[in-house]
Parts: structure tokens; C-alpha cells; sequence
């Protein structure tokens, strides 16, 4: 790794970081600068979660009032969390690195989808939900589920779990946005925290690129949230939709048009 290539590192999780307290998407940002370094697809994948994993599991202690109180099926939706991520590191960890870089583009235009209409899907979902008659019983194992799969995601790719998990908030009848953003962190925490646990296990970590993004998103995560308010949370939506449909075309094109 070169001088100019740790500059670039640094300051490639100092935004994700940033735009990760703002609004999310930022492995938009940073998986694309570990790839440039690496050029490898699995190891990028892994210490880019290694590298902004920190910063998540620290924003959990800002929403401890938020975790007061809350609904039968709590510490449930964390057990399914834990076992989802587990099981998607694993998943990750066993995937051919071929196999894993022809995934990738297909992953990061997911993500991209979900993060442009993630809220008309919660929206649908909701209405759907509402409109059907569901003993309770029922829609926590749905949720249960939905949580499962997500969480599986999560730990093999992770891109959008976010805005996934509000959603299935949502359908599951939780309107407080304060508490529905505490419980997405935690989970988010969780099923991320067990995958970091399995790549560091099985040695599926860059440390020099992982310590020096971990600096980087701490830096850029106390300089979003402290310059949340005076930005325009639409202009930086649009930004990340944009920044990740040009990386999706980018791997796109790397990927089943090569030179």
C-alpha cells in the first residue's frame, strides 16, 4: 500500500463514515477505494465491514433511551439477527472469489434499488400489512423471517440491510421513527458484529486498510453528525444514488466487459 493509496483509504471512510451518520450508503464510498487497492472481492468485502463496523456499534449508545420499553419479540428479532449474520459470514467466507466478483455487480444494484426506493417499498408493505387481517402470532413470525433473510444478507453483503430493516419495522406495526432507527442500529450492530467475528476468526482481513478506514470513519462519523443539521438530507440521498448507480455501471462493465 502506497502513500497516495492510504491517503485515499483514509478519506474514503471519513465519507462513508460521514454519509453512514447521515443517511447511509456509505460502502458506496469505501468498498469501491478497498477494491482499487486490493483488487480483491472477497477481502475488500470483509474489511470494509471489519473498517466501519466501529462506528456503528458506538452510534448504538446514543439511542439507549430509545431501547426502553419496547415490544414482545425484541430480543427475538436480536437471537435472529445474530444467527442471519452468522450465517451469511460463513456464506461469504466459502464463496469462490470468482463466483463472488460475477455477484457483485448484481449486489450493488440492489443495493442501489433499495436505497432509491426503499421508502415506496416500505410504504406498499405497510398499506398491504394493514389491510389484512394477521393474528399476531403470525405477523412476529413473519417478521422473524423477513429478519432471518435479511440478516443472511447482511453478513455475506450488507448494502441496503438498512432500509430493509425499516421496513420490516414498519409492516410490523412500529411507527416511532427514533425507535425504529435504535432498533435498525442494533441489529444492523449485531448482525454485522458476529460476521467481523468470523472474518477476523478465519484471517479474512486487510489490517493495515481495515486500522487505517476504522480512523478514517471514526473521524468522517463525528463530522457528519456534528454537520447533520445544516445539510440537506434529499441532496445527500440523491448523492449516494448517484454515487452508487456509477460504481453498480462500473462493475458492470469490469465485470462481463472486460478488455
Amino acid at each position: 500500500m502506497t502513500i497516495l493509496q492510504a491517503i485515499l483509504l483514509f478519506f474514503a471512510a471519513g465519507l462513508a463514515g460521514a454519509l453512514n451518520s447521515v443517511a447511509g450508503g456509505g460502502s458506496f464510498i469505501s468498498f469501491p477505494a478497498l477494491y482499487s487497492v486490493s483488487a480483491l472481492y472477497k477481502l475488500s468485502n470483509t474489511t470494509n465491514t471489519v473498517a466501519l463496523w466501529p462506528g456503528s456499534a458506538a452510534s448504538v449508545g446514543a439511542y439507549r433511551e430509545e431501547f426502553t420499553h419496547q415490544q414482545s419479540g425484541f430480543y427475538g428479532l436480536v437471537a435472529v439477527s445474530l444467527l442471519g449474520g452468522a450465517v451469511g459470514g460463513i456464506l461469504l467466507i466459502v464463496t469462490p472469489e470468482a463466483t463472488f466478483g460475477a455477484l457483485l455487480p448484481w449486489l450493488l444494484l440492489f443495493a442501489t434499488l433499495l436505497f432509491a426506493f426503499g421508502r415506496n417499498i416500505s410504504a406498499v408493505l405497510r398499506s398491504k400489512v394493514t389491510h389484512v387481517d394477521m393474528p399476531s402470532y403470525a405477523l412476529n413470525i413473519a417478521v422473524f423471517v423477513a429478519q432471518f433473510v435479511i440478516s443472511v444478507y447482511g453478513g455475506f453483503f450488507g448494502g441496503g440491510i438498512g432500509i430493509m430493516m425499516l421496513a420490516m419495522l414498519s409492516v410490523w406495526g412500529m411507527e416511532n421513527i427514533h425507535k425504529m432507527n435504535a432498533i435498525k442500529t442494533l441489529l444492523a450492530t449485531c448482525i454485522n458484529g458476529v460476521a467481523v467475528a468470523l472474518f477476523v476468526y478465519f484471517q479474512q482481513v486487510l489490517w493495515a486498510e481495515a486500522v487505517l478506514m476504522i480512523a478514517g470513519a471514526i473521524v468522517g462519523g463525528y463530522l457528519g453528525a456534528y454537520y447533520a443539521r445544516k445539510i440537506d438530507p434529499q441532496s445527500i440521498r440523491r448523492f449516494v444514488i448517484v454515487a452508487g448507480s456509477v460504481i453498480t455501471i462500473i462493475f458492470f462493465v469490469r465485470t462481463y466487459f472486460p478488455k
